[in-house]
């Protein structure tokens, strides 16, 4: 299986600064070109442009009192519940305009539900030895 990922393209991984306005500052994120395309095809969903999705995803963050301090990590982790949330079918994996997507808080509580499920409490043994 690791020669799926070794034989990859190398252009994936190869690192991509790219820089932006934030709250009237210029900005630089680094990130591997994989990354790059998620976030352009999510902004794209989201009738925005790169700039504009990061900014508001880190307004948005802040407001949930998160804190922000490697937000180039962030938008992996972003990337990877994007594509996660494709492959169990929450998202489509291709915007059409018949898809109607599930509500945001709808999806978010299926996930909180199957990680109950997930936890399962430990069977305790209640004799002692």
């Amino acid at each position: 299986m690791c020669r799926l990922f070794i034989g990859a393209d190398p252009k994936l991984w190869e690192s991509v600064t790219r820089s932006f306005r934030m709250e009237g500052m210029v900005t630089s994120v680094r990130l591997e070109q994989i990354f790059w395309s998620a976030l352009e095809d999510i902004a794209q969903r989201q009738d925005l442009n790169v700039p504009q999705l990061l900014h508001q995803l880190y307004n948005e963050s802040i407001d949930e009192g998160h804190d922000m301090g490697n937000f180039s990590s962030f938008l992996r982790v972003c990337c990877m519940r994007f594509s996660e949330l494709q492959l169990n079918g929450l998202l489509a994996r291709e915007q059409t305009a018949d898809f109607e997507a599930l509500p945001v808080e709808d999806i978010l509580s299926q996930e909180r539900a199957a990680r109950s499920a997930a936890i399962k409490p430990r069977a305790t043994n209640s004799k002692q030895h």
